[in-house]
């Protein structure tokens, strides 16, 4: 059984890296089929990484092997120790039959916040997601945009340092996009490492810092994201970016 572990401080890194995430070796299968396949990456522990492949490349797998919810079969992922109990956010939200309010509340209170801490943290976070005028609406009521910017909200309660976003604007209007990019932006400007799907090479331009370009459940390439964009290296992100079909 693979683990999942935590970086050592004195794990060497690059220069002016700070420590983040490491895979290594992670392979997953499920029904004789290879997902992930030897998987090595090291990840600093700031700024925005994009996934980016096409369908069925085991970007989503990935994520989640990061989040610790789905055990790979063989390899290991190492987090740095401010990075353990990631917040993690679909393309989808799940959100409970509540208020905004209530279901931020419920975040709060299985984080272990006081009741007066909550109620401190809750207009907070509210203004942060520009949610405030709709904190008393019940969350199935509210625009798929706006179900986002609460997921989102739900999953920064905690004050995590590891955020996974699984294509969370994948079936969002421009304005609700504009709107999750910027409270994207601000979460890792405040120093939160950002892990991001995406099948928008626009978006991951916009956002990324770098970017991870995965195919057949392998890391092909990772690099800064001018350079990636610029200047592929490998045969199968060139295809991609040019909107060939990677056969």
């Amino acid at each position: 059984m693979a683990e999942r572990r935590v970086i050592p401080l004195s794990r060497p890194e690059p220069r002016g890296a700070e420590p983040g995430i490491a895979v290594q070796g992670l392979h997953l299968s499920r029904g004789g089929r290879a997902l992930l396949r030897g998987v090595d990456l090291a990840l600093s522990g700031t700024g925005i990484t994009a996934l980016l492949g096409p369908n069925g490349a085991g970007k989503s797998l990935l994520l989640r092997a990061i989040a610790g919810i789905i055990p790979p079969d063989a390899g290991e992922v190492s987090l740095a120790p401010r990075l353990l109990r990631p917040a993690l956010v679909f393309q989808k939200p799940v959100l409970l039959r509540r208020s905004a309010r209530a279901n931020l509340a419920h975040a709060l209170k299985l984080a272990g916040l006081p009741r007066a801490a909550r109620a401190t943290r809750i207009p907070k976070l509210l203004e942060q997601c520009d949610l405030t005028a709709l904190a008393d609406s019940p969350a199935r009521k509210l625009s798929g945009g706006e179900q986002q910017r609460l997921a989102l909200a739900r999953a920064l309660a905690a004050d995590p340092a590891l955020l996974l976003l699984d294509e969370p604007t994948a079936s969002l209007d421009p304005k609700a996009t504009a709107a999750i990019e910027a409270i994207t932006l601000r979460a890792a400007g405040r120093g939160v490492k950002v892990v991001l799907v995406t099948h928008d090479r626009a978006q991951a331009e916009r956002l990324a810092g770098d970017v991870v370009f995965l195919h057949e459940g392998r890391a092909v390439e990772h690099a800064p994201a001018p350079r990636f964009f610029a200047n592929p290296a490998s045969p199968e992100a060139r295809a991609y970016l040019e909107g060939r079909l990677i056969l």
